[in-house]
């Protein structure tokens, strides 16, 4: 069933909906559908958001629902951002008046990156292209990766990134963007990643020493890897350019069903001052996904 729904309709249907739904009768399957989309569009969307966090959501997280329809309900919701999208998607992205607060379309991946020396060629190549696309958007970062291991010694990784990416700054410092760089788990998700740890991300950006570098501070990584985040935040918070979401343990929504304390976390954040984007970047389990995507922007919405 393929119906329009406007804020007036929703409001009017509403009680109705919900009174129905509470009763337990037994609904044709399309029926219950509807109304349930009824309650969510109500409870979800035109959230008064308080303003202190930019809010924005990461595409693949959402693979079943297309481009311009997650465009829709985010600008519907107050997000302001849909991110890890690349090129092709920023036209999209931009005509429902959103932004794509941390794009990607450079690099060779997550376990190929700039602690390989062989690589920096293609990668200074892949950057400089990409750099100069993203400032024409309107976009101010691009995301990055050290690379794996590879039996390579930290300190050893520490030198090769710092010597590519130095090279890069010269053009991410012309065109103002700041190549940011994401701090993994390399104990669940990715194994052998180098940058894994905070202090070897914040040791990198010194030895870079630009303002056009900065740390993907991803939180689901970062309290498998080493826990005490909130006060890591407080810490190096002027190392950290974005932040991402995610319930620990799984990846998944950032309820009650998992260990962190979101709302104390993004209380943190707003006052060191940031004023970047919160993006979520959890694996939603509920089987209406925009319903956990809703909740996650009023727990992070301090």
């Amino acid at each position: 069933m393929n119906k329009t729904y406007s804020r007036r309709n929703v409001l009017k249907n509403l009680a109705g909906s919900a009174a129905l739904l509470s009763t337990g009768v037994l609904l044709p399957g399309a029926v219950r559908a509807e109304l349930e989309k009824e309650q969510f569009k109500e409870e979800f969307l035109w959230l008064k958001l308080k303003g202190n966090v930019n809010h924005s959501v990461c595409k693949w997280c959402y693979p079943n629902i297309p481009l311009e329809e997650l465009c829709k309900v985010a600008k519907d919701m107050g997000l302001s951002s849909i991110e890890l999208q690349g090129p092709e998607e920023w036209p999209t992205i931009k005509k429902y008046g959103l932004t794509c607060a941390m794009p990607w379309g450079a690099g060779k991946g997550i376990e190929n990156g700039w602690n390989n020396p062989d690589l920096h060629d293609e990668l200074l190549a892949s950057f400089e292209d990409i750099i100069p696309r993203a400032a024409n958007a309107g976009l101010d970062k691009i995301i990055t990766f050290s690379g794996n291991r590879k039996g390579m010694s930290d300190e050893q990784g520490l030198e090769n990134c710092a010597l590519g990416l130095k090279r890069l700054m010269k053009t991410a410092e012309k065109y103002k963007v700041t190549v940011t760089m994401e701090l993994l788990n390399s104990k669940v998700n990715h194994k052998d990643y180098q940058c894994d740890h905070t202090k070897w991300g914040v040791e990198l950006a010194k030895r870079i020493g630009s303002e056009q570098f900065k740390l993907l501070y991803d939180i689901y990584h970062m309290q498998i890897m080493e826990g005490d985040v909130i006060a890591t935040i407080k810490e190096y918070h002027p190392y950290i350019s974005h932040y991402h979401t995610g319930g620990v343990p799984g990846r998944n929504e950032i309820d009650e069903t998992q260990e962190l304390n979101y709302p104390a976390i993004i209380k943190a954040i707003v006052e060191t001052g940031y004023k970047g984007f919160v993006g979520q970047e959890f694996i939603p389990k509920h089987k209406e996904p925009l319903v956990s995507l809703g909740k996650s922007i009023e727990i992070c919405d301090v």
